[in-house]
């Protein structure tokens, strides 16, 4: 029995719509994973995770591309994070007001959507959807995020193409006008500089294999670039077995001073956690960074899914890209409540320091997290090496330091797990 063209463009548009589900928890879950709903989506989805992680040819989809812990160290990667959150509000605004014009369109039928956008291009609602799609791949980008980014391209190409069949059967010749007078997801002028071999590939008996292969492709192929000019642009510091990594770059200058410290150190337990044939990779950061648990478990202040400040932190962001990765959990419950974040700050210091004459800004404490990197292998990992795909990274310890004075003052072992256990988290 053969399957009737209204059948076909049910299938295509539940498949699409489909797509864009799966994305959205995809990329949504840096939303999830900070909200008391962390653990219900994870019990789902970190079996999926942990699948993937398990094996060479797939673990590479659970890793990140660009900066999400790490404050972008270069203008380049800070215009790219800028311009996720543009997108991503950007996309969603404009999704918003061409699906209202459809919708009122149909309701005192106006026929074919020929004002605002549509005037120029024919499907801006997918334009819409994809800018939001990308802005939301630079704030959560996960592999698995472009991936199924790169799905929902697809399936949203094919039910542009059959919504046009189907509104060239119902309008016949008024719509074929429009049609010539507009582009498809571009402006026309725009769409005529593409180079023709994407445009003939589309057209070509083969397109049903190479625009899914051909995208999928591109867009991955920009993701492993975009994690090139991360790991290149990541200042480390390599004393021994040991790697620092800066998570804000005003903190680059002491790191060789702490990698001395640490290697010079006669801390007992560090000496007893630091094995001479491993490598190390240390992360660090202020005392009360924000995301630390994603790192190492370092106490239940910094399990952002237990805080109640969800809707405070997805604020801050997108709406303040930088800022948000260098305030406490204190400033944020400061923020919050309306009071002096100097003051929140110093009555929640991890360190205990309750010095009113202590600036924040100024302090001259740092909190070192170290994670054993597993070479699986025999060659040691030094610098950007410590974060290859595939490599195990177990937290260990985490270390507070005097960076003007070098002394040691705290260590203590972790758990070999992060805030949200066994759920692969970011290393960058």
């Amino acid at each position: 029995m053969k399957e009737s063209p209204r059948s076909k463009s049910l299938a295509a548009a539940v498949a699409a719509h489909g797509s864009i589900v799966v994305f959205a928890l995809m990329g949504l879950e840096v939303m999830i994973m900070i909200s008391p709903f962390a653990f219900f989506f994870y019990s789902v989805f970190s079996p999926i995770f942990n699948f993937l992680d398990s094996f060479a040819a797939t673990s590479w989809l659970t890793v990140f591309y660009l900066p999400h812990m790490i404050l972008p160290p270069t203008t380049a990667l800070q215009v790219v994070r800028i311009a996720g959150s543009v997108l991503f509000v950007g996309g969603a605004a404009i999704f918003l007001v061409c699906a209202l014009q459809v919708y009122l369109g149909k309701i005192f039928k106006w026929g074919i959507a020929q004002h605002g956008l549509y005037r120029v291009i024919r499907h801006p609602q997918y334009l819409a959807l994809a800018l939001w799609g990308i802005g939301m791949a630079i704030l959560w980008p996960r592999f698995v995020v472009l991936v199924s980014l790169s799905v929902m391209f697809v399936l949203y190409y094919y039910l542009a193409k059959d919504e046009e069949r189907r509104m060239l059967s119902r309008y016949g010749d008024s719509y074929a006008a429009y049609m010539a007078s507009t582009g498809m997801f571009l402006p026309r002028f725009l769409e005529r500089i593409i180079p023709s071999a994407p445009r003939a590939l589309a057209n070509s008996r083969w397109r049903h294999v190479a625009v899914p292969v051909l995208t999928l492709l591109v867009v991955v192929g920009v993701g492993f670039l975009c994690r090139e000019v991360t790991l290149r642009s990541l200042p480390f510091e390599n004393v021994g077995n040991l790697s620092l990594v800066s998570i804000l770059p005003e903190d680059n200058s002491v790191d060789y001073g702490i990698a001395q410290a640490i290697a010079d150190g006669t801390n007992d337990s560090l000496r007893a956690i630091m094995k001479p044939d491993k490598d190390y990779l240390g992360y660090v950061m202020p005392p009360d960074y924000i995301m630390q648990g994603m790192i190492a478990n370092t106490g239940s202040s910094f399990h952002l899914f237990k805080q109640h400040n969800t809707v405070n932190l997805i604020t801050d962001w997108v709406l303040h890209p930088f800022a948000h990765l260098r305030r406490s959990p204190a400033a944020h419950m400061a923020k919050m409540h309306n009071v002096d974040p100097a003051v929140a700050r110093r009555h929640h210091c991890p360190l205990g320091i309750d010095d009113a004459t202590l600036d924040c800004s100024t302090c001259p404490y740092r909190r070192v997290i170290l994670v054993e990197v597993d070479p699986r292998g025999s060659k040691r990992l030094v610098g950007s090496e410590t974060l290859s795909i595939g490599a195990p990274r177990i937290p260990v310890a985490y270390l507070d330091i005097n960076v003007q004075t070098g002394e040691i003052i705290d260590s203590k072992p972790v758990e070999a797990a992060t805030a949200w256990t066994g759920v692969p988290t970011p290393a960058i």
